[in-house]
């Protein structure tokens, strides 16, 4: 079995970087992550919860978006008080030029949302 498919090695990962590190980047998706995009009346306070108590652990948030109007959603996360510290663009100490946003995690709806959000959950205990 792959190693990262191994129950427990993506967690203990983000655990040992966290120790490393004293932070992690945590990228969050925009559309149906925080923001109910479909207007379907749904939910995210659990994400936008866990995002505070990153930010408040020194984690380096970025929401990533395909919104075109980034002031639109930098005027939802402040109204909203969901922390962040960019949008679209890498951490200031990644000099990548790579079109991919650098992280550690990833919280996206469409992309294992519900196992990076238990992950982080363990981090979160653990530290």
């Amino acid at each position: 079995m792959d190693f990262y498919l191994k129950p427990g090695n993506s967690r203990r990962r983000l655990l040992e970087e966290y120790n490393r590190y004293g932070s992690l980047v945590i990228a969050f998706d925009f559309d149906d992550t925080v923001y109910d995009f479909h207007k379907k009346g749904r939910s995210y306070a659990d994400v936008v919860k866990l995002l505070r108590v990153l930010k408040s652990k020194n984690c380096f948030l970025i929401c990533w978006t395909g919104q075109e109007d980034l002031g639109f959603v930098a005027d939802y996360l402040e109204q909203h008080s969901i922390p962040f510290d960019r949008i679209n663009e890498n951490p200031p100490f990644n000099r990548s030029v790579s079109k991919k946003i650098y992280a550690n995690a990833y919280l996206d709806d469409r992309a294992g949302l519900s196992q990076v959000y238990k992950e982080l959950q363990y981090l979160i205990q653990k530290i």
